[in-house]
C-alpha cells in the first residue's frame, strides 16, 4: 500500500473541508499536508448522496500530473461544483452527502495480440479502466464494476460507453485500453469515520 490508514484519513477530510470553506465562501485556507502529497498522482473525489448513496459528482486527474495536494484540493472542488452530470452543490445538501477519495496509480496501456485476452488480463475489483480513441476518453474507478455487478466485459463496454463511443469499441484495434488501481478511502457517514473501502468481487 502506498499510502496510510491516517494519509487516507487525511485526504476525505480535507476534501470535505475545502468544499464547506468553498460554500461559507471561504478561500482554501493553506494547510499542512503530509510529505507523501508532494508527490505527483492521479486522485479522483467522489460525492454521493446519504443515505441512498446515488451519485452526486465524480471528477479528478487520472494522470500523476499534479502533486497530489493540489490535485486532491482541485478535484474536490470540482466534483462538488462542476460536474456537467449535476447541478453546483448547495451548501443544504452538505450534511446529507459522503465524500470519498480514490488515490490513483499511474495508468497503464494493456497492449495484446488480440482485444479479446483483455477479457484474461482485467480483474473486477482490481483494475480501473480508460477507454480511448482520438479525442474520445473514459475512465471509470475500480469500485464501479463492483457496485453495478459487472462482469469483464461488461466493465469494457461500459467504460467505451462512457467515452462516448460504441459500446464494442474495445475490439477496436485502434482503441487503446489502460489499467489502474487504486486506493479508496470513504466517510461512513456525513462527517462521520473514514475507512479505507475494501472492494470485494462478488461475481
Amino acid at each position: 500500500m502506498r499510502y496510510s490508514d491516517e494519509e487516507g484519513i487525511f485526504a476525505v477530510k480535507t476534501a470535505r473541508k475545502v468544499v464547506e470553506d468553498y460554500l461559507d465562501g471561504k478561500k482554501v485556507p493553506p494547510i499542512e499536508f503530509p510529505k507523501s502529497f508532494e508527490e505527483k498522482s492521479g486522485v479522483f473525489t467522489t460525492i454521493s448522496t446519504y443515505p441512498e448513496h446515488d451519485l452526486r459528482g465524480c471528477i479528478g486527474y487520472p494522470e500523476p500530473v499534479y502533486p497530489l495536494k493540489k490535485a486532491l484540493v482541485e478535484s474536490a472542488l470540482a466534483a462538488a461544483f462542476q460536474d456537467p452530470r449535476f447541478p453546483p452543490l448547495q451548501k443544504r445538501e452538505i450534511d446529507n452527502v459522503v465524500f470519498e477519495v480514490s488515490l490513483l496509480t499511474p495508468p497503464e496501456e494493456l497492449k495484446v495480440k488480440k482485444k479479446k485476452e483483455l477479457l484474461n488480463i482485467i480483474k473486477i475489483g482490481v483494475h480501473g479502466l480508460i477507454v480511448e480513441r482520438g479525442f474520445y476518453k473514459g475512465l471509470l474507478l475500480p469500485q464501479v464494476p463492483v457496485e453495478w455487478g459487472w462482469n469483464v466485459e461488461e466493465f469494457l463496454s461500459q467504460t467505451c460507453w462512457k467515452a462516448g463511443l460504441p459500446m464494442d469499441c474495445w475490439l477496436d484495434e485502434n482503441v487503446r485500453i489502460y489499467a489502474f488501481s487504486a486506493e479508496i478511502f470513504e466517510e461512513e457517514k456525513p462527517r462521520g469515520n473514514v475507512r479505507r473501502k475494501k472492494i470485494e468481487n462478488r461475481r
